[in-house]
């Protein structure tokens, strides 16, 4: 095999990887009579998706972004999810409340970006604090949007921290 210029010339499946490998890039399959160039290998190659963690004040951002908003009416936790930049996935509010998915608190104020919980179905109702007792979620009034206390919907559960994991 040789490495002209960040080309492999004429390298086969098993050289070719290797020269991928020696670039830093990811190994695609390839015919072994096929040209592979650096350029070539890394546009076929699908990217590595990272996920960078979101903070507290962007995911009252992403609520407050989409303000008045009823695109996730229903779906409250998939909101809460999005808004966190989560890899974890729950199939309700309730199931994150009950899941080992962060430690549960049942007084205090919530801080920002916690996510805070109802028992208003039997698939719950979670949310965004807002760090001074109110909080960002689905549903309000019918839509997304802001309330000054927990309170504003019956059956408060209570609070666990917001994360991205």
């Amino acid at each position: 095999m040789k490495i002209m210029n960040g080309r492999a010339m004429r390298a086969g499946l098993v050289s070719g990887a290797l020269a991928v490998a020696a670039i830093g890039g990811t190994v695609a399959a390839a015919p072994a009579n096929a040209t592979v160039t650096r350029s070539a290998v890394v546009q076929a190659a699908p990217q590595a998706q990272t996920v960078v963690p979101a903070t507290a004040a962007q995911a009252i951002s992403w609520y407050s972004s989409r303000n008045g908003s009823t695109a996730y009416e229903g779906y409250c936790e998939k909101a809460a999810r999005l808004s966190w930049a989560r890899v974890t996935h729950h199939p309700s509010a309730i199931d994150h409340w009950n899941s080992s998915d962060g430690a549960k608190h049942t007084t205090g104020t919530p801080p920002k970006g916690a996510f805070v919980f109802w028992n208003i179905s039997s698939f719950g109702h979670v949310g965004i604090a807002d760090g001074s007792g109110g909080f960002w979620a689905t549903s309000v009034a019918g839509k997304i949007g802001h309330q000054g206390s927990v309170h504003y919907f019956s059956n408060y559960l209570g609070w666990k921290p917001g994360n991205s994991n």
